[in-house]
């Protein structure tokens, strides 16, 4: 059995890098035809009210995570600047101003020090965020962004996750266009390629496979342009006993552009040239290096997006065997 599972997990990698064996040349996103001297100014937000993630944990508080590592990383080789925070009082209008794009990947209630004892955002910085978006700022989510802010009160059981909240969702999550619900065991499972026009996904075939921790989501935006989406069939897990829905998008809001993909909870999926290449696409489709047709496709790419998978119910505990006299 752990022979068959390594040999799936090889092949989900190969599969996933023969996916791109017809990509262009050009480096995704644009970032080839920007001006080196004038780099765009990336802010990489990972505070986490709730759970941290071992690809955002720094390893000490002046030593850079895994994830931030490779980001700075990729925009050295590709002329963008990345500043790397943890601390929720960059929200300030000053600050603001300076950044192009602002990438999270958080969790909780970031008004809150939480999980991480980081400073939190303050509520007048969260607003002025969600307003210079509105005005045309970029915003990238990775992973776990939509696991923040959840419809209060969030209780210990999850089960308000389980309901739909339509127009009453958090702002941030109405910007950012869905809520994470949960999550079920890693594996490998099929994303399909609705636009494989958008910068980052030129050239990829119809469908990859890749190992990863799958989030299930609700409260689509309506105008979201849905990039990729999951295929629920034959996942394992009764948080997949759903229609496939959308893990990876883009969408406008006010004038601000706004990008997100489900993947980036493993290491190994933040080394791998799918994931990069899409980051990089998103990123440079947010900070306006290059156009993107994003017009809404969510009725036609994911029908039963509404759907939200069966709850599970906590299993009461075994009563015990009356002891022998």
């Amino acid at each position: 059995m752990k022979n068959r599972r390594q040999l799936a997990i090889r092949l989900a990698v190969i599969g996933a890098a023969l996916a791109w064996a017809t990509l262009p040349a050009a480096t995704p996103g644009g970032w080839d035809q920007v001006d080196k001297n004038k780099p765009r100014q990336v802010l990489y937000f990972t505070k986490c009210s709730g759970f941290e993630h071992s690809v955002v944990k720094r390893p000490a508080p002046d030593q850079l995570s895994h994830s931030e590592k490779i980001l700075s990383e990729l925009g050295r080789r590709h002329g963008f600047a990345v500043t790397c925070t943890k601390d929720g009082g960059v929200f300030a209008a000053d600050t603001i101003a300076k950044f192009d794009v602002f990438v999270f990947y958080t969790s909780g209630v970031l008004t809150e020090a939480g999980t991480d004892k980081q400073p939190p955002m303050s509520a007048e910085g969260k607003a002025l965020l969600l307003e210079a978006i509105k005005k045309g700022k970029g915003f990238v989510g990775i992973h776990a962004a939509n696991d923040s802010f959840h419809v209060q009160p969030d209780p210990p059981d999850k089960s308000a996750r389980y309901v739909a909240y339509g127009d009453k969702v958090d702002p941030y999550i109405a910007m950012l266009g869905g809520e994470f619900i949960k999550h079920g065991p890693q594996q490998v499972a099929r994303c399909t390629v609705v636009d494989n026009r958008f910068p980052g996904l030129e050239g990829l075939k119809d469908s990859f496979e890749l190992l990863e921790e799958w989030y299930t989501f609700k409260d689509f935006a309506r105008d979201l342009h849905v990039l990729l989406a999951m295929e629920t069939k034959g996942m394992k897990g009764t948080d997949y006993q759903r229609a496939p829905f959308p893990s990876t998008w883009a969408r406008l809001h006010g004038q601000g552009r706004v990008f997100y993909t489900a993947l980036g909870h493993r290491e190994d999926v933040w080394t791998n040239p799918l994931f990069q290449n899409l980051l990089l696409g998103g990123l440079g489709w947010a900070a306006r290096n290059v156009d993107a047709d994003v017009t809404p496709n969510l009725e036609k790419a994911a029908p039963g997006h509404g759907e939200i998978q069966p709850r599970e119910t906590p299993k009461p505990p075994s009563a015990k065997t009356p002891a022998k006299k």
